[in-house]
């Protein structure tokens, strides 16, 4: 027994001993254990991974629209290669109007099912096949956004569909750009094709802009983003205080009655009692009238209510023969003395004017010719 105890002893020291023996692991920074290495990428899924194939037969299908017929037909060559590539079988089904994809025995990758259905799902989508044939890349992915449901009016929803769109289709390209995605709006759906980093801001700019957020407020955040992420010293900070702060400046106000109710002062003390009847004659004295008395009042009451009534009456049907008041007679204004025309010495003119022969000398002008014509005559002598 002390053998075994003396064994258990010595295989104990010897295991603490490796354990201190064991190499302790590099103290790394959190920031270079988070970051991908440039230009490294994820080995492709391989035959070699999977040679014994698949188990059982899966197989997806989808519905789509009429108008897309046309363009499904003339393209599902295409599609068939590129999905033969993989070893997936591809149907089209005109009648039904559906698409449906399968895996066969040769089939090796698991994914590639799912990556084939969504390939479908954005061809019903109105996608074009050039950019849906990328999903069967490992580092691509989509997503169909639902945003029929969102907004319940449907002008409100056309234009803010149309926002997203934005002029000649601007804020959708700039989207596009920052996010690395190929977005496609058609009917109730927004499909994006790209990264799943893209996919996520696609998403949410997507969703606020149904919330009635205009895109531009997150195209500026989404820059801003872009540009931080080139400083190296700056990943393993926040950025909150770089990014902005947008404010909702048309917030509803709260609707206020039309009849305010003013609150009274709060009292520990009961509202007095009101009045009876029997208390009010009481102290007018009507209670201690008889029945002939009381029944006098209320006539006579009623006999001044109606000749009161009758002066009113009289009084209306006397204004309409009541003359209007007459408006003042306005004095015609004096001429001003700078402005008076003397009538007399235009008389004159008129005169001495009538008077006057065509070509004929004035009266002035006559005297001055006989007095040169008498100093001729002199000087002749």
């Amino acid at each position: 027994m002390a053998s075994s105890k003396q064994d258990g002893q010595a295989t104990a020291s010897r295991k603490s001993e490796f354990r201190s023996q064991k190499p302790k692991p590099e103290s790394r920074d959190e920031s270079e254990l988070l970051t991908v290495p440039d230009g490294w990428k994820e080995p492709a899924f391989s035959k070699e991974d999977n040679p014994r194939g698949l188990l059982e037969e899966s197989s997806f299908a989808t519905l789509f629209p009429k108008y897309r017929e046309a363009y499904l037909k003339e393209c599902w060559p295409l599609v068939q290669k590129a999905l033969s590539e993989h070893h997936v079988n591809a149907t089209l089904d005109l009648i039904e109007g559906s698409m449906t994809v399968c895996t066969t025995k040769k089939t090796f990758d698991p994914y590639i099912i799912i990556r084939a259905r969504d390939l479908i799902k954005l061809l019903a989508r109105s996608v074009s096949f050039e950019q849906a044939v990328r999903i069967l890349q490992d580092d691509v992915a989509c997503d169909i956004i639902k945003i029929g449901s969102l907004v319940r009016n449907k002008e409100r929803f056309v234009k803010r569909r149309q926002r997203l769109i934005g002029p000649k289709g601007s804020t959708l390209k700039a989207l596009e750009l920052l996010t690395n995605c190929y977005i496609m709006v058609q009917g109730n759906t927004v499909s994006a094709i790209g990264p799943f980093s893209g996919l996520k801001e696609v998403r949410k700019v997507v969703l606020d802009t149904m919330k009635n957020i205009h895109p531009i407020y997150n195209i500026k955040t989404l820059m801003i983003k872009r540009e931080l992420a080139k400083d190296s010293e700056l990943r393993s900070q926040s950025w909150e205080r770089f990014l902005p702060q947008f404010k909702h400046k048309n917030v509803n106000k709260r609707k206020e009655p039309k009849k305010k109710t003013v609150k009274k002062e709060y009292t520990p003390f009961p509202p007095p009692q009101p009045e009876s009847q029997i208390d009010k004659e009481l102290a007018t004295g009507e209670y201690f009238l008889k029945a002939s008395q009381k029944k006098r009042q209320k006539m006579e009451a009623i006999k001044a209510k109606q000749a009161e009534a009758l002066s009113r009456r009289q009084e209306e049907r006397n204004k309409a023969f009541i003359p209007p008041k007459e408006k003042p007679v306005v004095k015609p204004k004096e001429a001003s003395t700078e402005t008076k025309i003397d009538v007399a010495a235009i008389k004159e003119k008129v005169k001495k004017a009538k008077s006057k022969k065509l070509g004929a000398l004035t009266a002035e002008e006559v005297k001055l010719k006989m007095e040169a014509d008498e100093k001729k005559k002199k000087k002749k002598k």
